[in-house]
């Protein structure tokens, strides 16, 4: 082999021109055809196979409901519930009027089937319980119906005011509510009147929302070939709702969330700062080629030909794969960090060869014959641990490999040809200084004079690192590798306590309506699952028994909201009228009324608005009674709720639960347990024993976790063996390969223990460092073990460890620039490529020189060499 490498390293010296300009030419068109079909794409789903049995059934479900796909999501609170629909409602007809942003903007749950047959949704105790309220606030609703004013209010509270005086009358279920009353009506004595929720004020524990909260539902209009395809209609939703006029005055707010930002704010993260970091990392590279190489003569053929060797590596990824995911856009990282490795060893060892042979021809060849085969040997080894990952169903990283392995080659090829080539019409100087390391000598002797003691310490680490690789925990969640300070991933956050808007939910489809009860009753009662909603919740199986409640409550309280006749118009007048009755009312209940009773405090403000100006008087008008016509409505509507069939349900609701074959779509919610993805393995778990067909994100999360890891254990099997057989051809002695084999195990454990100690968990991301660990690896220790086979005795005091440590620094270079990221998967990366860095040189510089230095070369070998 190193024959062939000779002449075709003269071949290219003889040829330069010729071969430098072949390589202009090829790099420019590579260039361009990659400018013009390389392309980003954003969508994680698309980095695993097709073919898995989970993502089949997630195709499956998509094409059935793909309403799901693709959303942008606006959540919208406000200080009162009525104030969070009228800005939803707003917000989502001014969204549907950009067309230019939004294909579709929906809102689940202002259908009006919600309002005319929602209380049948209700079990039948919610329902009595929802309806004693409103029997108990049925001397508020008489009034209020006939006069739906600030006036028919206080003479409701007037009422009560003289029950307590006659018949003392216990308001202690009124108590919430007149409190509530009382804050409004202080505000509006103090000049800063806001609006009573009525929906608070008569409803029960059962409709009342802690969290205030309207989902609005996007397909934006995605841009083609951008990183962030979602990133103008998120800027227009921004736009629309500080428009808003309760976003303006700050009592109501809108965040969103959901896969398109997710996505966008993750890929504008890999972007973010990379012009300032890859000036850094340049002007970094460009030290270590300086410190290692000292002559520009050097360092520009080096730099050239790492150019020219990731820009044939980019067209063969357009080429071969056309687009690049999350994982496979570090290629170009990696690249520069790994190719440059076999530039700097040929260069610093073309330096060495200088001092013994200064005509740079003879120089070249004798560098080609003493490093060629360890530089082929090292990149063939490399592309073997990237290339064994392109047969796994882990498509994202199966690109990164089958990208990385060829670029591996091609940087081979440079480094054969081009480097040589501009190496001689850069005609470098002849460098007569020595190349070893200063500290070379001395780390060589204490080495060879504690090698035991130093085995002894690193079979210990061993042992320590396995414990950690056993122990090293597996994030399964993706959005754990998400900014958590980002607003989709806040936003999210603040979802997830929510059954309903929990990321992780499981969805199965049922044969039909009695399936989806009998599944639904027995995961409900599941100690993992928090809720189950399914189209048979929109259409319940025993609602005569609701129809029946709702029955009475009509013939109660109808005729309450439906009287007859007009209220005269409000004045102020009137208002001070109805204000100073309700003080003599509550006045004259005094005696009876307790302490704390929230009549006193309605008392005082009504004092303070009798003495107020006409305006402040209509202000609170205003403020009780904005939202009061529409609740009133609102119940009438809901307490003449007619029978629900499949047949009748709107459209939008058949859309979300029904199959277009009829089956019927169930969503299982976990309880807080799942928060981490033991408790979420846990739920899913759970729900497969009984529904072994579920999907959705919770088993797509847990089931990719699975294909990353049986990938990763898979491509770690092919990589080894590949390796192992190089490594039997290149040197032709079993133990010379076990040797190498055991120094990168012992860089795995060292890289394990270094990363638990460091606090890491593995994760989709971050994963990836166990493909890079093998090529640094075996580049480095193969060159080592290279030369002890050679007769070489002095391993860190070596022209080769020179190469070693400056090939590393830039590698380490690169790799920072990763750690740097604004993307928490990226950085997740770049810190443990980093940490496996330095496994890796403890065990090349310190491990191996100590295990060489105890291994004793057979005569054979010696003979050999």
């Amino acid at each position: 082999m190193t024959g062939w490498l000779i002449r075709i390293v003269d071949a290219s010296r003889q040829h330069a021109m010729a071969v430098v300009l072949a390589f202009t030419a090829l790099t420019a068109v590579c260039t361009c055809y990659a400018a013009g079909h390389l392309g980003i794409d954003s969508d994680t789903d698309h980095m695993f196979a097709t073919g898995l049995p989970w993502r089949q059934h997630q195709l499956a479900f998509d094409r059935e409901f793909p309403q799901f796909d693709d959303l942008l999501v606006a959540v919208v609170r406000g200080a009162t519930p009525e104030e969070t629909d009228q800005a939803a409602a707003a917000l989502a007809t001014t969204l549907r009027a950009d067309r230019q942003h939004f294909h579709d903007v929906t809102r689940p749950d202002a259908d009006p089937f919600f309002r005319h047959e929602g209380l049948l949704l209700l079990d039948p105790d919610d329902l009595a319980k929802l309806l004693d309220s409103l029997m108990a606030a049925q001397p508020l609703l008489g009034p209020l119906a006939s006069d739906p004013s600030a006036r028919g209010l206080l003479q409701g509270v007037s009422l009560m005011a003289e029950g307590v005086r006659i018949e003392h009358a216990d308001l202690s279920a009124y108590s919430a509510a007149l409190r509530e009353l009382q804050q409004v009506l202080e505000h509006a004595a103090a000049g800063q009147p806001q609006p009573l929720s009525w929906q608070s004020l008569l409803g029960s524990d059962v409709t009342r929302q802690t969290d205030n909260m309207r989902l609005l539902l996007m397909h934006p209009v995605l841009e083609a070939n951008s990183l962030q395809p979602g990133l103008a209609a998120t800027q227009s939703l921004e736009h629309a709702s500080a428009a808003l006029p309760g976003v303006r005055s700050g009592r109501v707010r809108v965040n969103y969330t959901g896969s398109v930002a997710l996505s966008d704010v993750q890929f504008g993260a890999l972007t973010e700062g990379i012009v300032g970091s890859t000036l850094v990392s340049l002007a970094l590279l460009a030290l270590w080629l300086y410190l290692a190489l000292r002559s520009w003569r050097l360092i520009a053929p080096v730099l050239l030909t790492l150019l020219a060797g990731l820009a044939l590596t980019l067209g063969f990824a357009a080429l071969a794969i056309g687009t690049l995911n999350l994982i496979s856009v570090a290629f170009a990282v990696l690249f520069v960090g790994l190719a440059v490795d076999f530039a700097i060893q040929f260069a610093v060892r073309l330096r060495d060869e200088r001092l013994h042979q200064p005509a740079l021809a003879d120089a070249l060849n004798g560098t080609t014959r003493a490093a060629g085969a360890q530089i082929a040997v090292a990149a063939v080894a490399i592309a073997c641990g990237f290339l064994a990952f392109a047969p796994t169903a882990f498509v994202g990283v199966a690109e990164l490999g089958l990208i990385a392995g060829v670029g591996m080659g091609l940087a081979l090829l440079c480094t054969l040809t081009l480097l040589p080539a501009l190496l001689w019409l850069f005609q470098p100087r002849d460098q007569q200084r020595e190349l070893a390391l200063p500290f070379g000598k001395t780390c060589d002797a204490l080495l060879q004079r504690h090698r035991r003691i130093v085995l002894a310490v690193f079979a210990v680490l061993a042992v320590t690192g396995t414990v950690a690789t056993v122990r090293m925990p597996f994030d399964a969640n993706p959005l754990h590798t998400q900014d958590p300070d980002s607003e989709p991933m806040r936003t999210l956050r603040s979802l997830a306590d929510n059954p309903v808007t929990n990321p992780f939910n499981i969805d199965i489809m049922a044969t039909d309506l009695a399936r989806a009860r009998e599944l639904g009753d027995r995961l409900a009662h599941l100690p993992e699952v928090a809720s189950v909603i399914s189209g048979a919740t929109f259409v319940p199986a025993k609602q005569q028994a609701q129809l029946d409640q709702l029955e009475q409550a009509q013939d109660l309280l109808l005729p309450s909201l439906d009287p007859e006749g007009n209220a005269p118009p409000v004045t102020p007048a009137a208002l001070r009228e109805a204000v100073a009755d309700t003080h003599d009312a509550i006045v004259r209940a005094g005696a009876n009324l307790p302490a704390d009773s929230p009549l006193r405090g309605i008392d005082h403000a009504l004092q303070q608005l009798g003495n107020a100006p006409d305006a402040r008087l209509l202000a609170m008008n205003e403020a009780v009674t904005r939202f009061l016509p529409d609740e009133l409505a609102s119940l009438r509507d809901a307490l003449n709720a007619a029978p629900i069939t499949r047949q009748n349900l709107p459209a939008s609701i058949r859309r979300d639960w029904f199959a277009a074959d009829g089956q019927v779509h169930l969503q299982v919610s976990p309880t807080a347990a799942a928060h981490d993805t033991a408790g979420l393995r846990r739920f899913v778990d759970a729900v497969q024993a009984i529904a072994p067909d579920a999907g959705g994100s919770a088993v797509t999360t847990i089931t990719s976790a699975d294909t990353i890891m049986h990938a990763f254990r898979q491509a770690a099997v092919l990589a080894t063996l590949a390796i192992a057989v190089v490594l039997l051809i290149a040197l032709r002695h079993l133990r010379d390969t076990g040797i190498v084999l055991l120094t990168l195990s012992m860089s795995a454990l060292l890289t394990a223990l270094l990363a638990l100690l460091a606090g890491m968990a593995i994760n989709y991301a971050n994963i990836i460092a166990l493909p890079l660990l093998l090529g640094v690896g075996v580049s480095f220790n193969v060159y080592f073990v290279m030369n002890w086979r050679a007769g070489m005795r002095s391993f860190v005091g070596s022209a080769s460890a020179r190469a070693v440590l400056f090939s590393a620094l830039t590698t380490g270079t690169a790799f920072g620039s990763l750690a740097l990221s604004h993307d928490r998967g990226m950085a997740s990366m770049g810190s443990l490529l980093l940490l496996s860095l330095v496994a890796v040189l403890l065990a090349t510089f310190v491990f191996l020189p100590a295990l060489l230095y105890t291994v004793k070369p057979t005569s054979a070998r010696a003979a050999l060499t």
